[in-house]
């Protein structure tokens, strides 16, 4: 394995690889328990601290980590930041008990996959997971709108088709997707995309939706 890159699957059967990331042992005992009782997902270990995560993904190499936000000592925003630094290809998803923490946005911000709550079903953590391995956005409706307001300036208004498109990637569909859902090339997707990100100052799909979010542009 290339030094750097997750030890991820390697082709459509092999099991997504997740570390779990919490500071409390019986979260991470119910969110290993729920996970590993589903098809094509394994746990491949655990951490109590955000200092602790970041050693066992460097060490792991997951497809997925799922961090708590509020550990002891370094934050999962920070903890967020050196395992996207340190382990490329790496998805972090964001999970919090409190639908009003303002740092569910500095760690989207960071680069994490999206976020959700830890009173979500076995079937929604299960659905992030592989939402995350996908590559897309992980979003937990009731936190979305409820989010810490950014102080940065109003981002330029989105066309139409831009603001669409945001819409359906919080809903979690891909390019090729939502193509098909409007009639248009992937390629198109992309294109809409890039300039939505230029307009808002972010750098991909997460923080995009997010951002467009905080300023009622989907609405």
């Amino acid at each position: 394995m290339a030094e750097g890159t997750p030890g991820g699957p390697s082709g459509p059967n092999s099991p997504i690889r997740v570390l779990l990331a919490d500071d409390h042992p019986v979260v991470r005992e119910g969110l290993s328990a729920m996970l590993d009782s589903a098809e094509g997902i394994t746990v491949v270990g655990q951490a109590g601290s955000g200092e602790e995560a970041v050693v066992q993904a460097v060490a792991l190499r997951p497809d997925i980590t799922l961090l708590d936000l509020r550990m002891g000592g370094m934050d999962g925003v920070e903890a967020t930041g050196q395992i996207l630094r340190q382990v490329p290809g790496c998805k972090v998803v964001i999970v919090t008990t409190y639908e009003d923490d303002s740092d569910i946005l500095r760690a989207v911000e960071a680069g994490a996959a999206g976020y959700l709550l830890k009173g979500s079903s076995r079937q929604e953590l299960i659905d992030a997971v592989q939402t995350a391995a996908r590559g897309e956005t992980v979003l937990t409706p009731s936190l979305a709108g409820k989010l810490f307001r950014s102080r940065a300036p109003e981002p330029s208004p989105l066309s139409g088709r831009e603001r669409e498109v945001l819409r359906l990637v919080g809903r979690g569909l891909t390019n090729a997707e939502i193509g098909a859902e409007l009639f248009v090339s992937e390629a198109t997707i992309k294109t809409h995309l890039l300039r939505s990100y230029r307009k808002l100052g972010v750098s991909d799909r997460t923080a995009a939706v997010l951002k467009a979010m905080e300023h009622g542009l989907l609405t």
